[in-house]
């Protein structure tokens, strides 16, 4: 059950990292001509808000469990970008965006969540 762990949170981090710092990196402009269309229901604080949960979201799901140290946080974080995917979902379509991305994110945080609670516990 750990290296199935190890494997969902490997790529959900990979994912978030690639996310949060796209969201970091480029402007609000850039952002909306890559047909990010969302950004414009949100100021650019927000959006790099964004980008700094999803880079911390992805650090908890990996050192936790890297180190040994407070393991029970990997599960949690999961929980977290769970939440956050779950608040992107109407975001995207409310501008006619394709909802798939976040929702297979959703699935996979969750299914990180429920590894990391059997592990953890």
């Amino acid at each position: 059950m750990l290296v199935a762990l190890w494997i969902v949170n490997a790529l959900l981090a990979l994912a978030f990292v690639a996310t949060g710092l796209l969201k970091l990196v480029r402007s609000k402009a850039q952002l909306k001509e890559m047909g990010l269309g969302w950004t414009d229901d949100y100021s650019p604080a927000v959006i790099r808000t964004i980008g700094v949960a999803e880079l911390i979201g992805a650090a908890g799901l990996i050192l936790p469990l890297a180190t040994g140290i407070a393991v029970i946080l990997a599960p949690i974080a999961a929980v977290c970008l769970a939440v956050l995917m779950v608040g992107a979902i109407p975001a995207h379509r409310r501008h006619g965006e394709s909802f798939a991305p976040p929702l297979v994110l959703l699935v996979l945080a969750i299914a990180s969540a429920v590894l990391g609670f059997l592990v953890a516990l």
